[in-house]
């Protein structure tokens, strides 16, 4: 199956994955060709694969996911036994290594479409769960498929895959966020023991912890090793357990994404193997850095999408059931009508962008960084400005908890923070616009 799906010449084709059900159609062109399916539907679902991993996806989040979402934020308490169900043991639906070849454990779909159909269908009904989810199958799952050896994959991916691992990615630290080069976690070689001492602090990292005491099971952390530029950061695994890696400490009463455990990692003289812990090149991870951040970003944009989605179908029910000034409902009113059109037109551009983006990008490269910066961009400050206009349709009852929307725009506002600000897509994007052949797009 990966082999299939690496195929230069169709990025796309999609085949049979361990835990779709086998009847499901492998790569079928006639999918993407038959004008009986609306161009729309092609677009968000490019074969019959991909419809059937949504369809997937939406059961399970109806039956499974939703029920447990209010009380989960309103405790801030990650949902631990939920989570490992996305693995593939006992029976799971196997999405945790979604990108991660089949013979590691995962699914085999490296897939950028099936990426953002996953995140835009869970973050539906829980945006932080959905956070919980892309911190361990993108920042460390699919980060360490793509740069790791074979023998990283095989001793550490399984357990990722199949949840019995829970980890995430190292990058932020107190004094070090959009400037991430400038981070001072640093890791020294020591050549009696043939390994690196790890030491200094990261922030912000989502599944840091589980309990609130002990660390995640397996992270990749990123620090510098080397004087000379900037860029000079190796990648390293850091295991729980390992002497000296300990939580400084968890953060609490967040604004948004409170069912996501975030926490601060401390290392102190962390020893690392040089043999087994470092991932790829000594001083070469900022490449690897760059290419997992695109698929971040287009990650987060489908959450936003999952949030815009779920925001209009509240404001459309609401205001469909509600009279008002002697009218059957809201729904008449031209200030209403206003608001909810103008978001679901926002809604559709936004979704439109994402999958025509993730249709044609291909995980194995870099370089993408325009569009996976304009894709977040637009779609987080879509996503909050959705689920606000559906607060005001919703009026005193869009502002409580027990009605759901409320909640999408807290959590709506991490994603124009996390995995870059805006005003860092800003940057990023008139540089690369800048750059352009001729400065004239097609």
């Amino acid at each position: 199956m990966a082999s299939a799906l690496r195929r230069a010449c169709n990025p796309r084709g999609l085949a049979t994955a361990k835990r779709f059900p086998r009847s499901f159609a492998s790569a079928s062109p006639s999918w993407a060709e038959d004008d009986a399916a609306p161009s729309l539907t092609r677009l968000f679902n490019p074969t019959e694969d991909h419809a059937a991993l949504r369809e997937m996806v939406r059961a399970f989040t109806e039956r499974e996911v939703e029920p447990q979402a209010l009380a989960h934020n309103r405790t801030e308490a990650f949902n631990v036994p939920l989570f490992r169900k996305f693995g593939s043991a006992d029976g799971g639906m196997g999405i945790l290594g979604l990108t991660v070849p089949e013979e590691f454990g995962g699914t085999g779909l490296p897939d950028a479409t099936a990426v953002s159909i996953v995140h835009e269908e869970l973050s539906y009904s829980d945006p932080a769960l959905c956070l919980s989810y892309l911190a361990h199958s993108i920042l460390l799952a699919n980060n360490l498929a793509v740069n790791g050896n074979d023998e990283q994959l095989a001793r550490f991916l399984p357990g990722v895959c199949d949840g019995s691992q829970i980890g995430g990615m190292c990058m932020s630290e107190p004094n070090a966020g959009t400037d991430v080069l400038g981070m001072r976690t640093s890791a020294a070689y020591d050549a009696a023991r043939d390994g690196y001492v790890l030491n200094g602090a990261k922030m912000w990292i989502t599944n840091g912890t589980l309990t609130g005491k002990e660390t995640g099971d397996l992270f990749l952390v990123y620090a510098r090793t080397g004087s000379e530029k900037r860029t000079d950061l190796t990648q390293f695994i850091v295991e729980g357990g390992m002497e000296g890696f300990s939580v400084g400490q968890k953060i609490e009463d967040k604004l948004g994404m409170r069912a996501s455990p975030t926490a601060e990692l401390v290392f102190e003289n962390v020893f690392l193997p040089a043999s087994t812990h470092v991932v790829g090149e000594v001083n070469g991870a900022t490449l690897c850095m760059m290419r997992n951040l695109e698929i971040e970003r287009v990650a987060l944009a489908a959450m936003a999408v999952g949030i815009a989605r779920r925001s209009l179908d509240e404001m459309i029910a609401y205001a469909s059931n509600r009279p008002a000034f002697g009218k059957p409902n809201l729904y008449g009113f031209g200030q209403i009508q206003k608001m909810i059109t103008e978001s679901y037109a926002e809604y559709m551009a936004g979704k439109c962008y994402l999958y025509g983006f993730a249709n044609g990008l291909d995980l194995s490269t870099y370089g993408n960084g325009l569009d996976a910066d304009g894709v977040k961009l637009y779609c987080a400050q879509m996503a909050k400005n959705v689920a606000d206009r559906a607060i005001q349709v919703m009026g005193g009852y869009g502002y409580v908890g027990e009605y759901t929307v409320e909640r999408l725009w807290r959590d709506a506002k991490l994603l124009e923070i996390g995995g870059g600000t805006n005003e860092s897509h800003h940057k990023n994007m008139s540089r690369d616009l800048l750059r352009l052949d001729g400065n004239k797009l097609e």
